[in-house]
């Protein structure tokens, strides 16, 4: 098989998709630099803390241009995050409390979760501290409305918990608009309900955000898209101004919060991952579309399709065979800048139930927004690819994974 041909027979058929993509991108980089101009951001605020943190003032500088990117009235920005499922627990121990209920409306969330929660066995989890837990699953790909006011009319609910990316399931991420829609129709029953949404991957593929459209507070990785392989590590949580003080009374420790927490060298990092993120969200997006169209031409299923609109910058491919998961992934790797020699092999991984295989040559360990594919051995045996920083590397690494795929 010609797999140029393909490929860049694929690529003049995208052209619409393209089109939009940059004018998304065009959008958000407005965005983030009139939050830049704005705040004033001058060379002092790269300067560093170390110990407690004091006075950061770069890092409250960064804390604010946050806040207007994300339409949000303030956010909590920091390296002291290991990763987005980190955040999400500080988020969640920081608004519940022993006999609240939280309530996923998206059904069960990452398995990273599952025993931050108690949905699996943990003495650190949620549970064990008396807060309970209950779920609705999507329907139809959207909110099952009617069992939403079912419950909250029959139940205090304290915290409403919304994962916009499918993480490792099969439905489908919920964009902007289905996000606000549901938030207007939680917030017609009950205004008291927190409802907190789980970010992650989608930052910048839309020029909305969640709390500009009325969700009480997000929380997003910088190791993904507002990073834009330039943080190191870190997090976000955007939103009311109450709720991001008592996350960073959680992160830290009451009475100091978000005084404390030194930036260790990292704020320009993470101010130039910011400023790049426009741009290397839609080249992740490309690299998908380009990837959900090639693989339609050879009749493999994916998820969304390449003409249809997107909520993150994940891209399903569903194999429906293990083998192929496994030569798809490992082609990946060996299109990738970082450990391009090694051969990934499905591997039991912390806070998942299923073996997994992770493609990830990358210059930050984790780093999703650098070109990745990654899925848990388990039927329908689906590769969830996502980022790349330039479109032209995902497309090479693309022609790889197709050749590991193909050979005979």
């Amino acid at each position: 098989m010609d797999l140029d041909n393909l490929i860049n027979s694929s690529e003049k058929e995208l052209i619409k998709e393209f089109e939009n993509i940059d004018k998304i991108e065009y959008l958000n980089s407005k965005k983030v630099l009139n939050a830049l101009w704005n705040n004033k951001v001058s060379e002092q605020v790269f300067n560093s803390t170390t110990g407690y943190g004091y006075d950061d003032l770069g890092r409250d500088v960064i804390e604010k241009v946050f806040a207007e990117v994300l339409d949000s009235e303030d956010a909590l920005v920091r390296n002291q995050f290991i990763s987005g499922s980190h955040a999400l627990t500080v988020c969640l121990f920081a608004l519940l409390r022993p006999d609240d209920l939280l309530l996923s409306i998206t059904g069960t969330p990452y398995d990273t979760l599952h025993e931050v929660i108690g949905i699996k066995e943990n003495a650190s989890s949620l549970k064990s501290f008396g807060v309970k837990y209950d779920e609705i699953s999507l329907k139809n790909n959207d909110f099952d409305y009617d069992k939403i006011a079912d419950y909250i009319n029959n139940n205090k609910v304290k915290v409403i918990e919304i994962q916009r990316s499918k993480g490792y399931s099969t439905r489908k991420s919920l964009t902007i608009d289905k996000l606000e829609k549901v938030i207007n129709f939680i917030k017609n029953i009950d205004k008291n309900i927190i409802i907190m949404v789980d970010n992650c991957y989608c930052e910048f593929v839309e020029n909305k955000t969640p709390t500009g459209v009325g969700a009480d507070v997000m929380v997003g990785s910088l190791i993904k898209n507002l990073g834009a392989s330039i943080a190191p590590n870190g997090a976000y949580i955007a939103g009311k101004k109450e709720l991001v003080e008592l996350a960073g009374e959680r992160l830290t420790l009451p009475g100091e919060g978000r005084e404390v927490g030194p930036s260790l060298g990292i704020n320009k990092a993470i101010l130039q991952g910011l400023y790049f993120a426009p741009q290397v969200v839609a080249n992740s997006l490309k690299t998908a579309v380009l990837t959900s169209k090639v693989m339609e031409k050879l009749n493999i299923e994916v998820e969304p399709t390449s003409n249809e609109k997107r909520a993150d910058i994940v891209q399903s491919i569903i194999f429906k065979d293990r083998e192929k998961l496994i030569k798809y992934c490992q082609g990946i790797q060996a299109g990738s800048p970082i450990d391009s020699f090694a051969l990934p092999m499905p591997a039991p991984m912390p806070g998942y139930s299923d073996d997994v295989i992770m493609a990830a040559g990358t210059f930050t360990q984790g780093s999703s927004i650098e070109l990745s594919c990654d899925g848990p051995l388990r039927d329908p045996y689906i590769a969830y690819q996502q980022g790349s920083v330039s479109y032209f590397y995902g497309k090479i690494a693309l022609k790889k994974a197709l050749e590991f795929l193909l050979e005979k």
